[in-house]
């Protein structure tokens, strides 16, 4: 598949995309082989269910998988105020939970959820993005499993990123011409 028009060149190609994802379900299982209860892995709709596919698959523990959504609010009282949307199916409390995130940019929204499921008292949380996109962070948050960085502050599209819906479906990650 080629670059479709307004694209520029592949940052991440569905290849390397693979291999970390791969190499990630390793570090995780590694991390998490021995505990008691299927782990947890939470995700963040909609960009993230595409990794969080490969990703789980990649992971050789035996896991649950629940989704949530924020969004962010606006009007003339509470500007960019994160408000949630879906919360999780599953019990939170006593349960080891993987947060997973396609791209962490401010912070924000990953630090919204972090105090969200830490106030439901879980054995433990850590933290997984596919990008960890720094040149914009407004928030001290540091993801404990990352599969790239990127230190340029680019709009992203591809496997799950999105502009207005679009380009989500595209195997590879890279920006879109401004």
């Amino acid at each position: 598949m080629g670059l479709e028009k307004g694209l520029k060149r592949v940052l991440f190609s569905e290849e390397a995309i693979q291999r970390r994802i791969e190499e990630l379900g390793a570090e995780i299982t590694r991390d998490y082989r021995g505990i008691k209860e299927p782990l947890l892995v939470v995700g963040l709709l909609r960009g993230v269910v595409i990794f969080l596919a490969d990703l789980v698959r990649a992971i050789d523990l035996p896991l649950e998988f629940d989704f949530i959504t924020v969004s962010s609010y606006r009007d003339a009282d509470s500007p960019g105020e994160l408000r949630l949307l879906k919360d999780l199916e599953e019990p939170v409390s006593g349960r080891d939970l993987l947060l997973v995130e396609d791209i962490i940019d401010t912070g924000k929204t990953l630090k919204f959820i972090q105090e969200s499921l830490l106030s439901r008292s879980p054995r433990s949380l850590k933290t997984c993005c596919l990008i960890d996109k720094t040149p914009r962070r407004e928030v001290d948050v540091r993801p404990d499993y990352i599969g790239f960085r990127l230190e340029e502050d680019k709009f992203l599209v591809g496997y799950g990123l999105d502009y207005a819906g679009l380009y989500r479906n595209l195997p590879y990650i890279t920006a879109l011409e401004t």
